[in-house]
């Protein structure tokens, strides 16, 4: 990585990805290249020689930015997982600034660039509204209060930064993405197939999910789409509760799934992340992307579970 190294081969249609191999990195990049978009990855090690990768850090955004002039978008996916643990002081500074600091250091690190990215899509989280209970909320909702809420808005806030260099900024609140590989129902399907699965607390917070899928299709949608700003939440239009989820969870697996998960025990093992990502409910409505007639290929809870299972109904 020298001063002297080329700029990357770019052009319309290459998209720069930071967070790749992630959850939601997974499913976005084969969408591109589906979609015929070159991707080039931001890694935070050593980029493999011949590959399409280029180096950033969170403290210093691209560390050789002359590379990406001309790539077309940015998709800024990286940041610490909000659900690996209790949140400590530490965490708490680490998901803080993975996010915040790292997303203004990769937009302040584009400056200067000829010619820029049109596009920063940037990932942001339905966390911005805050536990709401069973309010409707659109993308016109104003944020919420609880420690996700200020790190989403300080995150949205430094995405936001990168119109100043001329670009068009998208940020993408996703909800819970449904994938088995990770996330929430990665974390369930162990405990789910042994039977030991339930909703949690009183089963009747709202959760706003969407399969992994959709979500890379809204946000390649969002790439492709010159006429797409600011915030778009990427839920699928039918929340449900926790008990519904459980429920429909428990069918398509083909076991019982009747045993809650008290909301003193969660307190007790996770703290301030039960109260705002467990014991609190959402629902979100993703009233933008359906206006704009974006479609979703699993709008309901049992399609989009069967799909990521790869089960067919009965």
């Amino acid at each position: 990585m020298t001063s002297g190294s080329a700029p990357v081969t770019a052009g319309r249609g290459t998209v720069a990805v930071s967070g790749a191999s992630g959850l939601l990195g997974s499913a976005l990049v084969p969408e591109l290249e589906r979609r015929g978009h070159r991707v080039l990855r931001l890694v935070r090690r050593e980029p493999r020689p011949g590959a399409d990768e280029l180096a950033w850090s969170p403290e210093r955004g691209l560390l050789e930015p002359h590379r990406i002039a001309g790539v077309d978008a940015i998709v800024h996916l990286a940041g610490e997982n909000i659900a690996a643990g209790r949140w400590t002081e530490a965490r708490k500074r680490a998901i803080r600034d993975s996010r915040v600091r790292g997303t203004r250091a990769l937009v302040r690190s584009l400056s200067g660039v000829e010619p820029a990215p049109r596009v920063f899509a940037c990932a942001s989280a339905v966390g911005w509204y805050g536990p709401r209970g069973d309010e409707p909320l659109d993308e016109s909702a104003p944020s919420g209060s609880g420690f996700l809420a200020g790190v989403v808005r300080d995150w949205e806030a430094a995405a936001g930064e990168a119109a100043g260099l001329g670009m068009r900024v998208v940020a993408l609140r996703y909800g819970a993405v449904l994938d088995p590989r990770g996330g929430m129902l990665g974390r369930l399907l162990p405990l789910f197939r042994l039977g030991l699965g339930g909703p949690v607390g009183s089963g009747r917070q709202v959760i706003s999910w969407v399969l992994s899928l959709d979500a890379a299709r809204a946000t390649v949608w969002a790439v492709d789409h010159d006429d797409a700003s600011g915030p778009y939440n990427v839920t699928a239009p039918a929340a449900v509760t926790q008990r519904e989820f459980a429920r429909t969870l428990g069918r398509v697996l083909g076991r019982p799934a009747v045993l809650p998960t008290p909301a003193v025990v969660l307190r007790l093992a996770f703290g301030e992340l039960a109260d705002e990502l467990l014991l609190g409910g959402q629902r979100v409505v993703p009233r933008r992307l359906l206006e704009a007639g974006f479609t979703f290929v699993e709008p309901e809870l049992e399609g989009a579970l069967r799909r990521a299972l790869s089960r067919p109904a009965a």
